[in-house]
């Protein structure tokens, strides 16, 4: 098929939807589609090579940035990107805006629509209920059932397909497991990178609100014979956290700042065990709150890596992760220091770091329950839906 390609993420950047929004196109085009990929121009247009190395891609797609005025919030650029699908002669619209999703509709356009989080306020429900509405196939995919059941909630309806040709499906984010195919161990990993040696506690991601940049920092603070490794986060955030581990006189925290997204599964090998230390509140990009429906692409990462995870014990996470492929702790507040939650989190650490065997049976279940987990795999099921 002719697949437009319709995003707001904007590209390149160190989002979390603008990386899956890439893998998810590269999937695509794994599959043997013909796409084009429209984002508001906000900077200079990358080159296919900025952008592979940028997102760790095998196959870069055609992308088309399109001149947008913020003050619009947007619209213009979804009906300027409306009509280049048109021009492309797209056979499918696949987008992450509702809007674009419903305009598409009317226009006669099958669509594919991603929702990764709630709607906001009254105009984003409308315009959901629009695109469920208007004729023509469609599918909806949620990363999980909690986001089907806000959706539901924020709209007033359930997301039925009364009509042929339309249907919602669950579909988690996903992995490239060839990324994480013959990985050296820890010890190996640490060597390459030139990380400090011995026993490691990893992270790797965004540092927004919730996310647990907090109990990082105590966790380091209180297991001072254990290294902890910090990937990722923007330069100001990283900057404001070693300022705190100098003033503290941490030493056994290494933080990286940005790393190439293609160079990460090394970075989490590294590890002996990697942390999902969420709060019960966390912020997006965007900042809403997605505690209650978050599916992080780095959990799929993490359960490729081959190493153990400790997560924070959310019900969406569980939708994913259980007792049989990784360990699960209370989650902390956002600015409450609870030391209960935090000596559940290091006892449940320190018990992992001295027992092998049981990381490495949580790591090889975890790798078991990803293996139907990627990308590929992923885009062929939610195109199969909208053929069948």
């Amino acid at each position: 098929m002719k697949i437009a390609v319709i995003t707001n993420s904007r590209i390149p950047s160190l989002t979390a939807n603008s990386i899956q929004a890439m893998k998810v196109v590269q999937a695509l085009m794994q599959l043997g589609h013909d796409l084009r990929m429209f984002a508001p121009r906000e900077a200079e247009s990358p080159t296919p090579e900025q952008l592979r190395a940028h997102y760790g891609l095998k196959l870069v797609p055609d992308l088309s940035l399109i001149p947008s005025d913020p003050r619009l919030k947007r619209l213009d650029f979804i009906l300027r990107a409306q009509s280049a699908a048109r021009r492309f002669g797209a056979d499918l619209v696949y987008t992450w805006l509702p809007q674009s999703a419903a305009l598409a509709a009317w226009s006669g356009f099958p669509v594919v629509l991603e929702m990764h989080a709630d709607v906001a306020g009254r105009m984003g429900a409308w315009w959901l209920r629009q695109f469920w509405q208007a004729r023509g196939p469609k599918v909806m995919t949620v990363t999980t059932s909690a986001l089907r059941t806000a959706l539901e909630h924020s709209t007033g309806f359930e997301f039925r397909p009364e009509r042929s040709r339309r249907t919602v499906i669950v579909a988690p984010n996903g992995v490239e497991l060839e990324k994480y195919d013959g990985l050296p161990n820890p010890a190996e990993a640490r060597r390459q990178l030139n990380l400090p040696e011995g026993q490691t506690v990893g992270f790797t991601g965004h540092i927004y609100p919730g996310r647990g940049a907090d109990l990082l920092f105590e966790l380091a603070g209180r297991m001072p014979q254990v290294n902890f490794l910090w990937v990722g986060g923007t330069p100001e955030l990283v900057e404001f956290w070693r300022a705190k581990l100098t003033e503290a006189g941490m030493t056994n925290m290494t933080m990286t700042g940005f790393v190439e997204h293609a160079r990460i599964p090394l970075y989490q090998a590294a590890a002996d065990v990697l942390l999902m230390p969420y709060s019960r509140s966390i912020s997006a990009s965007s900042g809403q709150d997605i505690a209650e429906v978050i599916n992080p692409m780095k959990m799929f990462e993490y359960m490729a890596s081959g190493r153990a995870i400790v997560s924070a014990d959310l019900p969406s996470i569980r939708e994913v992760l259980n007792e049989g492929n990784a360990v699960l702790c209370e989650p902390g507040d956002v600015g409450k220091r609870r030391p209960e939650v935090l000596e559940g989190w290091k006892v449940a650490i320190e018990a992992l770091l001295a027992d092998e065997a049981r990381r490495q049976a949580l790591a090889a279940q975890a790798r078991v329950d990803v293996s139907s987990l990627t990308w590929e795999k992923r885009e062929e099921r939610v195109l199969g839906k909208m053929q069948s």
